[in-house]
């Protein structure tokens, strides 16, 4: 490689724990993780805050802007600013029995050394899915998979602002377990899900000033399921800890009334109550023990996916319409040739080698 030539690199992530010169760093999922970092540098550049979704005290979904800078920790850009890209957020170990799982990003100070700010679950979702891509697209939605890890980290995300208030914690939660004979059976446990429900949105509600940015999730707008990318392609959206719990709390409340059984939707519901009782109780819960003995029939290798029709509901606003972010500005945040390390197997690294004039203005109109 000649000295002088760039080399290739993400917009803002120049302190990291990933070297993008290199190509491993471009990989499946190193990707997904870092490109929605960058963009959000670029954002701040650009002043253009997220969309921050938020839950209000009628337990509705809300729409605020969020400054970048909230989400991190610290203003994007900074010299101070350090990203490690799938880490553990040592603050939460104390709250934790067993292995803390790893979480997309852990944002870090540089000074005092390597301080933790933030933790952040990060999706990439296409715009639209498989259920919204034949609506006009005015109507698209994004599909969202949510894995375990994240459940444990939206349970230490709440437990972390409770620790002083335990004892509310299992005043919520205690009428809604303490009955239950056997918490892996499905027939103990079903007739009780409305209280654990009721108890948890309670406790939520209780707390709502408390919550934070837990999840960021950018999104990519295409032509239907083309790979041609609209003009205004990007754009990303925050969900706060408490207001994600809607993506299943409200589908688990409608599906128990036609349901004799425990889905997803309502296993997570589960799966949060419990870790946030037995914080409650101990000061500490052990997620990997209420995963995998809490399965109900269902395997746990994810704790439940939306598809675009349900995320809609929340995220429906002018950015998701237009996405303010526009297509030929992605050669402003993959920088020195970094598209070149992309893996074509992948939807959105392929979209990227799919429109190539992004990054050659000679190509335009071919």
């Amino acid at each position: 490689m000649n000295e002088n030539q760039p080399k290739a690199s993400l917009f803002g992530l120049s302190k990291s724990n990933r070297d993008f010169s290199q190509k491993e760093c471009w990989g499946k999922n190193q990707f997904n993780c870092s490109f929605p970092a960058s963009l959000a540098c670029y954002m701040y550049s650009c002043g253009v805050k997220p969309v921050y979704i938020k839950l209000d005290s009628s337990l509705k979904t809300t729409h605020e802007k969020i400054n970048i800078a909230e989400v991190f920790g610290e203003i994007p850009l900074s010299e101070n600013l350090f990203f490690a890209f799938e880490s553990d957020y040592l603050p939460y170990r104390k709250l934790i029995i067993g292995k803390l799982p790893r979480v997309d990003l852990v944002t870090q100070s540089i000074t005092p050394e390597d301080s933790c700010l933030a933790s952040i679950e990060i999706k990439l979702t296409a715009l639209p899915d498989n259920s919204t891509y034949k609506f006009s697209e005015d109507k698209y939605g994004c599909e969202i998979v949510v894995r375990p890890d994240t459940i444990v980290y939206l349970a230490l995300s709440i437990a972390s602002k409770l620790q002083n208030d335990r004892q509310n914690v299992i005043q919520y939660l205690e009428s809604a377990f303490f009955h239950i004979e056997d918490l892996t059976k499905i027939r103990c446990v079903l007739p009780k899900i409305p209280e654990i429900i009721s108890a948890m949105d309670n406790l939520l509600l209780n707390y709502i000033d408390l919550q934070s940015p837990l999840v960021m999730q950018p999104v990519w707008k295409t032509l239907g399921k083309t790979s041609k990318l609209f003009t205004n392609c990007l754009d990303m959206f925050i969900w706060s800890d408490f207001a994600f719990t809607r993506l299943f709390f409200d589908v688990a409340k409608k599906k128990f009334k036609s349901e004799e059984s425990i889905n997803r939707y309502t296993r997570t519901v589960v799966w949060l109550a419990k870790m946030l009782y037995d914080f409650g109780n101990n000061g500490k819960f052990n997620h990997q023990l209420i995963i995998d003995n809490y399965t109900y029939n269902t395997k746990n290798d994810k704790a439940f996916a939306i598809n675009g029709v349900s995320t809609y509901t929340y995220m429906a606003s002018p950015e998701l319409r237009t996405p303010r972010i526009k297509k030929e500005e992605i050669k402003n945040i993959i920088l020195g040739g970094g598209q070149n390390y992309l893996s074509p197997e992948r939807r959105f690294d392929a979209i990227v080698l799919s429109n190539p004039e992004i990054f050659d203005e000679s190509l335009k109109d071919i």
